[in-house]
Formats: structure tokens, sequence, C-alpha cells
């Protein structure tokens, strides 16, 4: 394959799983922070096209949405929902993205680029919880971190999981198409 193709390539893979990022997020159950498929996106992105790739799709999701693209949970876009309660957690998806590119090299198996994925969207629990009680106290609500962890990462513990394991089941199977093959 000549560079221009390659590049071609890369180029749509990145479209692509851009798109796929602002499917998953319509994929929602309305609460506090919405219940979405985002967090499948994010690790299916970073699984299939490896950290760069999938970091700069990310990256790309979440400029769409900033400049007013609806690529967020319920369609909604624009600075306003970053800057609202939830807009941690989806910059905590770029957080995602940049650990694992860091660790990439040194992950062999699945089992560390899980690990990996696990840790990042430990730090995106963090930052986006942060986020939504700085947010909602610069409001005027009185929150508690633990109170915050308890309404907006507790919940999502069991479905993250799982939404990591059929992400590692579904990357498996495309791998072996040959547009998502390096």
């Amino acid at each position: 394959m000549s560079k221009t193709q390659t590049n071609l390539k890369s180029l749509s893979q990145i479209a692509v799983t851009g798109a796929f990022l602002a499917i998953c997020a319509q994929i929602a159950v309305p609460a506090p922070v919405p219940f979405t498929m985002q967090t499948f996106g994010i690790f299916t992105a970073l699984k299939l096209l490896g950290g760069k790739k999938g970091t700069v799709s990310i990256f790309i999701y979440i400029l769409l949405g900033a400049f007013g693209a609806p690529v967020f949970a319920s369609f909604r876009g624009g600075g306003g929902v970053l800057a609202g309660p939830t807009g941690g957690y989806i910059a905590g998806f770029l957080i995602t993205g940049l650990l694992y590119l860091a660790f990439e090299k040194i992950c062999k198996n699945s089992i560390s680029k899980n690990i990996v994925l696990a840790a990042g969207l430990a730090l995106c629990y963090l930052f986006g919880t942060v986020w939504y009680a700085h947010v909602l106290g610069s409001r005027g609500e009185t929150v508690i971190f633990t109170q915050a962890l308890l309404t907006c990462v507790v919940p999502y513990l069991i479905p993250d999981a799982l939404k990591l394991a059929l992400s590692e089941v579904l990357c498996r199977r495309l791998k072996k198409i040959s547009y998502f093959k390096n």
C-alpha cells in the first residue's frame, strides 16, 4: 500500500470511529450523568485504531461537539455541554486516550491493555466527578465529593466493566477485517 493510501485509510478509520463515538453517545438512559455507550466507543476506538489514531478520533469527536455538532448524549453539542456538569467526563475520555497512548507500547497483550483502559476510565471518573462537583458548587449547590461519586461513578462501574468486555469481543472480531488490520 502506498503512503497516500495508508494516510487515506488512517483518516477514514479516524472518521468512521468518530462517527461511531457519536452513535454510541446517543444510546443513552437519562440520569444525572447519562448512562451511554460512550465508554464502549472509547474502548473500541483505542483497541481498534491504537493509541495515536484512537486518541485523535476521540479529540476530533470532542472538538466537533465543542463547536456545536450534536454528537454528545441526547444529541447535544456546544461549549455549554463541556462547561456543564458532565463536561469533565467528556474531557476524561481524552485522558483515557492519552493514558492508553502512553502505555500502549509496553502492553503486550489484551489483559494489560484492558488494565490500562480501566485505569484511564478511573482517571476519567476522577476528573469528571471533580468537575461535576465544581460546576454544581459554582451554581450554589452543596456537593460532597463522596455523594458525587455515589451519583456519578458507582452506578456505572459494573456497566462500564461489561462495556470493556464487550469491546474486547467486538475488537477481536473486527481486527479480522482487512480495514482494521494495521
